[in-house]
């Protein structure tokens, strides 16, 4: 099965999926949820997403180790590559290259390479504390401990294990050891990745050993974009007519970043995110009907933003084919 067949057979289960919620939940109560929200969809597209792309773009700034990358450019790649990343086959692996490409004219290459390994090591890391923080508030404040609790604190220490793994592989040469493997198996140009590869790898770590305060800045952004989903669902909540406390808008929402690491293997959320939701707010004795209207506004929200993606990209300047060699990698 090759990779667009598999990411399409996994789309349709997860479709599936949300067809089986919507019809035990029933239409009628979907319905009266959006007609709850009316005009206030608007709000929740695009305000607080504007404040959590925007957290985003920060993370990734600083994780240059320079501040001559503008931030507006820089948030129209971003946006870009989250759109590519999340409609095609090619995945993170291929947002990434897209955001690396549109840069090229500001960045080269492979000075934007270590920059995105360095943001998506502390958007893990980040998770993961913003999971720690949802755990703490769960046994502080929740009457009874969910039987799922558990289930988070073991993929908390998976998670932990996960980026302190990570990040050890940086710093012995992650890259270099994969274009070595390029030029085993006779890769054309093996000699040219190799050392790009060793300038990724001599970048990656001497940005751990020489930017500590660039690494914690990104790390907080990124845990400050975590706190502003948190912000969102609440209040989306609010609007539906189903207010719930702030530290309750936290657990649930760490609960669900949880589910998102364990399933980050799928090539898509489909499905995921929606079940996922109804079981979280089903376990905390919330509506079902609630979680999957909220799973619904979100879904419409993502592809407002990736639509938008889009466009910045159609919109992006391609480079002569005399330029592209000149650019180098």
């Amino acid at each position: 099965m090759t990779a667009a067949s598999y990411r399409v057979a996994v789309v349709l289960c997860g479709a599936a999926i949300v067809v089986v919620l919507i019809h035990a939940i029933g239409p009628e109560t979907i319905l009266a949820s959006f007609h709850e929200l009316s005009w206030r969809l608007f709000i929740v597209i695009v305000f607080p997403c504007v404040v959590m792309k925007t957290f985003d773009t920060l993370a990734w700034q600083v994780s240059f180790p320079h501040e001559r990358v503008p931030f507006l450019p820089l948030a129209a790649t971003l946006l870009a590559g989250q759109a590519v990343a999340s409609t095609t086959p090619a995945g993170v692996i291929g947002g990434n290259a897209t955001m690396a490409w549109m840069f090229r004219d500001r960045v080269k290459p492979r000075e934007t390479l270590p920059s995105l390994i360095i943001v998506q090591t502390t958007s893990t890391a980040s998770q993961g504390l913003f999971l720690l923080l949802g755990i703490l508030l769960a046994k502080r404040s929740l009457d009874s401990t969910p039987w799922f609790l558990h289930a988070m604190q073991w993929l908390l220490l998976l998670e932990t294990v996960g980026v302190a793994g990570f990040v050890a592989v940086q710093m012995r040469g992650v890259v270099s050891g994969g274009s070595g493997i390029l030029g085993r198996l006779g890769w054309s140009g093996s000699a040219r990745i190799a050392e790009a590869a060793t300038s990724v790898d001599r970048a990656l770590a001497g940005f751990y050993r020489t930017q500590p305060r660039r690494l914690l800045l990104s790390l907080g952004f990124n845990f400050l974009g975590w706190c502003v989903r948190a912000g969102e669902l609440w209040l989306m909540l609010f609007f539906l007519g189903a207010p719930v406390s702030v530290s309750l808008a936290l657990i649930i929402e760490a609960f669900m970043a949880g589910i998102g690491f364990a399933t980050f293997f799928l090539p898509t959320d489909v499905g995921v995110e929606e079940s996922g939701t109804v079981a979280v707010f089903l376990a905390l004795g919330l509506s079902g009907g609630t979680a999957l209207s909220l799973a619904l506004v979100r879904r419409i929200r993502e592809a407002a933003w990736t639509a938008l993606g889009l466009l910045v990209l159609a919109w992006t300047r391609r480079p002569s084919l005399a330029a592209v060699p000149a650019q180098g990698a």
